[in-house]
Protein backbone atom coordinates (compact mmCIF):
# COMPACT_ATOMS: atom_id res chain seq x y z
CA UNK A 1 0.00 0.00 0.00
CA UNK A 2 1.09 3.19 -0.88
CA UNK A 3 1.86 5.62 2.01
CA UNK A 4 1.86 8.88 0.18
CA UNK A 5 -1.73 10.48 -0.17
CA UNK A 6 -3.44 8.70 2.59
CA UNK A 7 -4.24 9.58 5.82
CA UNK A 8 -3.00 8.03 9.29
CA UNK A 9 -4.43 7.92 12.77
CA UNK A 10 -1.51 7.45 15.52
CA UNK A 11 -3.40 6.86 19.05
CA UNK A 12 -0.57 7.57 21.08
CA UNK A 13 1.23 9.83 18.82
CA UNK A 14 2.69 11.76 21.39
CA UNK A 15 4.41 9.17 23.08
CA UNK A 16 8.08 7.55 22.07
CA UNK A 17 6.89 4.72 20.20
CA UNK A 18 3.98 7.19 18.53
CA UNK A 19 5.98 10.46 17.72
CA UNK A 20 8.43 8.30 16.13
CA UNK A 21 5.67 6.42 13.62
CA UNK A 22 4.01 9.99 13.29
CA UNK A 23 7.13 11.51 12.26
CA UNK A 24 8.06 8.40 9.90
CA UNK A 25 4.26 8.32 7.99
CA UNK A 26 4.75 12.36 7.84
CA UNK A 27 7.82 11.52 5.88
CA UNK A 28 6.37 9.64 3.60
CA UNK A 29 3.62 11.47 2.68
CA UNK A 30 0.51 10.72 5.12
CA UNK A 31 -1.77 13.60 6.73
CA UNK A 32 -1.41 12.48 10.11
CA UNK A 33 -3.29 13.03 13.35
CA UNK A 34 -2.06 12.54 16.19
CA UNK A 35 -4.51 11.41 18.74
CA UNK A 36 -3.74 11.60 22.83
CA UNK A 37 -3.80 13.03 25.78
CA UNK A 38 -0.59 14.58 25.85
CA UNK A 39 -1.68 18.00 24.78
CA UNK A 40 1.65 19.99 25.14
CA UNK A 41 3.60 17.48 22.97
CA UNK A 42 0.82 16.76 20.85
CA UNK A 43 0.91 20.43 20.27
CA UNK A 44 4.44 20.79 19.60
CA UNK A 45 4.25 18.08 17.30
CA UNK A 46 1.45 19.57 15.57
CA UNK A 47 3.61 22.98 15.11
CA UNK A 48 6.51 21.32 13.96
CA UNK A 49 5.42 18.99 11.22
CA UNK A 50 1.80 20.65 10.17
CA UNK A 51 -0.02 17.15 11.39
CA UNK A 52 -2.96 17.61 13.55
CA UNK A 53 -3.67 16.95 17.02
CA UNK A 54 -6.56 15.71 18.49
CA UNK A 55 -6.96 15.36 22.24
CA UNK A 56 -8.18 11.51 22.74
CA UNK A 57 -8.76 9.10 25.05
CA UNK A 58 -8.51 5.36 23.45
CA UNK A 59 -11.38 4.13 25.53
CA UNK A 60 -13.41 7.02 24.86
CA UNK A 61 -16.32 6.05 21.81
CA UNK A 62 -16.83 9.91 20.96
CA UNK A 63 -13.32 11.43 21.58
CA UNK A 64 -11.79 8.39 18.77
CA UNK A 65 -14.70 9.25 17.12
CA UNK A 66 -13.61 12.59 16.46
CA UNK A 67 -10.15 11.93 15.42
CA UNK A 68 -11.12 9.59 12.79
CA UNK A 69 -13.11 12.34 11.28
CA UNK A 70 -10.07 14.87 11.48
CA UNK A 71 -8.14 11.67 9.99
CA UNK A 72 -10.58 11.80 7.19
CA UNK A 73 -11.21 15.16 6.51
CA UNK A 74 -7.22 15.43 5.50
CA UNK A 75 -7.57 12.22 2.54
CA UNK A 76 -8.87 8.66 2.88
CA UNK A 77 -7.79 6.81 5.85
CA UNK A 78 -5.99 4.06 5.12
CA UNK A 79 -3.89 3.31 7.84
CA UNK A 80 -4.59 3.33 11.90
CA UNK A 81 -1.74 2.86 14.52
CA UNK A 82 -2.42 2.13 17.91
CA UNK A 83 0.69 2.64 20.45
CA UNK A 84 -1.37 4.45 23.29
CA UNK A 85 0.09 3.61 26.90
CA UNK A 86 -1.18 4.71 30.51
CA UNK A 87 -0.84 3.09 33.85
CA UNK A 88 -1.25 -0.55 34.66
CA UNK A 89 -1.64 -1.88 37.90
CA UNK A 90 0.74 -5.16 38.89
CA UNK A 91 1.43 -7.13 41.71
CA UNK A 92 1.23 -10.62 42.55
CA UNK A 93 -1.96 -12.87 42.16
CA UNK A 94 -2.29 -13.46 45.99
CA UNK A 95 0.29 -11.00 47.72
CA UNK A 96 2.53 -11.63 50.63
CA UNK A 97 -0.19 -10.61 53.64
CA UNK A 98 -2.43 -13.10 51.96
CA UNK A 99 -4.85 -10.36 49.84
CA UNK A 100 -6.27 -11.37 46.25
CA UNK A 101 -5.27 -8.53 43.31
CA UNK A 102 -7.38 -5.76 43.00
CA UNK A 103 -9.59 -6.04 40.71
CA UNK A 104 -10.30 -2.22 40.14
CA UNK A 105 -6.52 -2.39 39.34
CA UNK A 106 -7.13 -5.22 37.06
CA UNK A 107 -10.13 -3.56 35.32
CA UNK A 108 -8.30 -0.20 34.72
CA UNK A 109 -5.68 -2.09 32.93
CA UNK A 110 -8.12 -4.01 30.18
CA UNK A 111 -9.74 -0.92 29.74
CA UNK A 112 -7.08 0.67 28.99
CA UNK A 113 -4.70 -1.30 27.22
CA UNK A 114 -6.98 -3.87 25.65
CA UNK A 115 -10.58 -1.99 25.34
CA UNK A 116 -8.83 0.84 24.29
CA UNK A 117 -7.24 -1.16 21.21
CA UNK A 118 -10.68 -2.28 20.16
CA UNK A 119 -12.29 0.62 20.32
CA UNK A 120 -9.90 1.82 18.39
CA UNK A 121 -9.65 -0.68 15.81
CA UNK A 122 -13.52 -0.88 15.57
CA UNK A 123 -13.82 2.92 14.76
CA UNK A 124 -10.68 3.49 12.64
CA UNK A 125 -11.81 0.14 10.67
CA UNK A 126 -15.55 1.35 9.61
CA UNK A 127 -13.51 4.59 8.55
CA UNK A 128 -11.37 2.43 6.41
CA UNK A 129 -14.61 0.52 4.29
CA UNK A 130 -16.37 3.71 3.08
CA UNK A 131 -12.68 4.27 0.81
CA UNK A 132 -12.71 3.09 -2.66
CA UNK A 133 -10.25 0.39 -3.24
CA UNK A 134 -7.08 1.21 -4.02
CA UNK A 135 -5.87 -1.73 -6.70
CA UNK A 136 -6.74 -4.59 -8.02
CA UNK A 137 -5.87 -6.39 -4.92
CA UNK A 138 -8.77 -3.96 -3.55
CA UNK A 139 -6.86 -2.98 -0.60
CA UNK A 140 -8.62 -0.09 1.68
CA UNK A 141 -6.52 0.45 4.31
CA UNK A 142 -4.25 -1.25 7.56
CA UNK A 143 -4.51 -1.76 11.27
CA UNK A 144 -1.18 -2.11 13.34
CA UNK A 145 -1.78 -2.88 16.85
CA UNK A 146 0.52 -2.63 19.50
CA UNK A 147 1.14 -5.80 22.19
CA UNK A 148 4.29 -6.56 24.07
CA UNK A 149 6.55 -9.81 24.72
CA UNK A 150 4.91 -9.81 28.53
CA UNK A 151 1.74 -11.40 25.84
CA UNK A 152 3.71 -14.36 26.07
CA UNK A 153 6.60 -14.29 29.04
CA UNK A 154 4.24 -12.07 31.58
CA UNK A 155 6.63 -11.92 34.44
CA UNK A 156 5.68 -11.90 38.16
CA UNK A 157 3.65 -9.11 38.95
CA UNK A 158 2.73 -7.90 35.45
CA UNK A 159 -0.56 -10.19 35.21
CA UNK A 160 -3.11 -7.56 34.17
CA UNK A 161 -1.13 -6.08 31.95
CA UNK A 162 -0.34 -9.56 30.29
CA UNK A 163 -3.69 -10.28 30.12
CA UNK A 164 -4.45 -6.95 28.31
CA UNK A 165 -1.48 -7.36 25.85
CA UNK A 166 -2.71 -11.17 25.43
CA UNK A 167 -6.16 -9.54 24.48
CA UNK A 168 -4.22 -7.76 21.69
CA UNK A 169 -2.52 -11.15 20.13
CA UNK A 170 -5.64 -12.95 20.23
CA UNK A 171 -7.71 -10.27 18.46
CA UNK A 172 -5.03 -10.04 15.64
CA UNK A 173 -5.77 -13.17 13.42
CA UNK A 174 -9.54 -12.88 14.51
CA UNK A 175 -9.45 -9.30 13.22
CA UNK A 176 -7.64 -9.64 9.94
CA UNK A 177 -10.36 -12.10 8.96
CA UNK A 178 -13.32 -10.12 10.04
CA UNK A 179 -11.86 -7.33 7.98
CA UNK A 180 -10.56 -9.22 5.01
CA UNK A 181 -13.58 -9.16 3.14
CA UNK A 182 -13.26 -4.83 3.38
CA UNK A 183 -9.50 -5.19 2.11
CA UNK A 184 -8.41 -3.95 5.64
CA UNK A 185 -5.51 -5.75 7.06
CA UNK A 186 -4.31 -6.14 10.58
CA UNK A 187 -1.22 -6.69 12.40
CA UNK A 188 0.33 -6.12 15.88
CA UNK A 189 3.89 -5.17 16.99
CA UNK A 190 5.23 -6.64 19.99
CA UNK A 191 8.09 -4.95 21.33
CA UNK A 192 10.58 -6.02 23.78
CA UNK A 193 12.31 -3.59 25.94
CA UNK A 194 11.98 0.03 24.28
CA UNK A 195 13.91 3.28 25.61
CA UNK A 196 11.91 6.09 25.38
CA UNK A 197 11.68 9.57 26.74
CA UNK A 198 8.78 8.82 29.18
CA UNK A 199 11.66 6.94 31.41
CA UNK A 200 13.68 10.27 31.41
CA UNK A 201 16.51 9.92 34.41
CA UNK A 202 15.80 6.29 34.53
CA UNK A 203 16.35 5.25 31.01
CA UNK A 204 19.86 4.86 31.81
CA UNK A 205 19.64 2.84 34.42
CA UNK A 206 16.85 0.92 32.52
CA UNK A 207 19.53 0.43 30.01
CA UNK A 208 22.07 -0.90 32.05
CA UNK A 209 19.86 -3.93 33.30
CA UNK A 210 17.82 -4.65 30.30
CA UNK A 211 20.55 -4.40 26.88
CA UNK A 212 22.76 -6.99 28.18
CA UNK A 213 19.52 -9.45 28.61
CA UNK A 214 19.39 -8.74 24.88
CA UNK A 215 21.13 -11.29 22.68
CA UNK A 216 21.41 -8.96 19.90
CA UNK A 217 21.78 -6.37 19.41
CA UNK A 218 22.42 -5.83 23.36
CA UNK A 219 20.49 -2.79 23.97
CA UNK A 220 16.86 -1.49 24.13
CA UNK A 221 15.14 -0.75 21.03
CA UNK A 222 14.49 2.89 19.97
CA UNK A 223 11.26 3.57 18.88
CA UNK A 224 12.67 4.44 15.21
CA UNK A 225 13.11 0.82 14.74
CA UNK A 226 9.25 0.56 15.61
CA UNK A 227 8.06 3.02 13.64
CA UNK A 228 10.27 1.58 10.30
CA UNK A 229 8.49 -1.67 11.01
CA UNK A 230 4.90 0.37 11.26
CA UNK A 231 6.17 1.56 7.72
CA UNK A 232 6.94 -1.83 6.62
CA UNK A 233 3.48 -3.48 7.55
CA UNK A 234 1.64 -0.36 5.52
CA UNK A 235 3.96 -0.90 2.28
CA UNK A 236 3.89 -5.13 2.62
CA UNK A 237 0.79 -5.98 1.51
CA UNK A 238 1.11 -9.62 2.29
CA UNK A 239 1.60 -8.69 5.96
CA UNK A 240 -2.15 -9.75 7.53
CA UNK A 241 -2.93 -11.26 10.86
CA UNK A 242 0.04 -11.52 11.67
CA UNK A 243 2.02 -10.79 15.34
CA UNK A 244 5.44 -9.75 14.88
CA UNK A 245 8.00 -9.95 17.60
CA UNK A 246 10.10 -6.66 17.68
CA UNK A 247 12.50 -7.58 20.36
CA UNK A 248 15.86 -8.71 19.72
CA UNK A 249 15.42 -12.27 20.41
CA UNK A 250 14.76 -10.97 23.98
CA UNK A 251 12.49 -13.60 26.65
CA UNK A 252 11.23 -12.20 29.84
CA UNK A 253 12.53 -14.10 32.90
CA UNK A 254 10.27 -14.65 35.55
CA UNK A 255 11.44 -11.58 36.97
Amino acid sequence: MQIAGSSAIVVGGAGGLGEATVRRLHAAGAAVVVADLADDKGKALEEELGVRYVRTDATDEDEVRAAVAAAETLGPLRISVDAHGGPASGGRLIGRDGEPLDLAGFRQTIDIYLTGVFNVMRLAAAAMARQEPLDDDQGRGVVVNTASIAAYEGQIGQLPYAAAKGGVVGMTLVAARDLSPLGIRVVTIAPGTFLTPAYGKAGDQLEAYWGPQVPHPRRMGRSPEYAALVQHICENDYLNGEVIRLDGALRFPPK
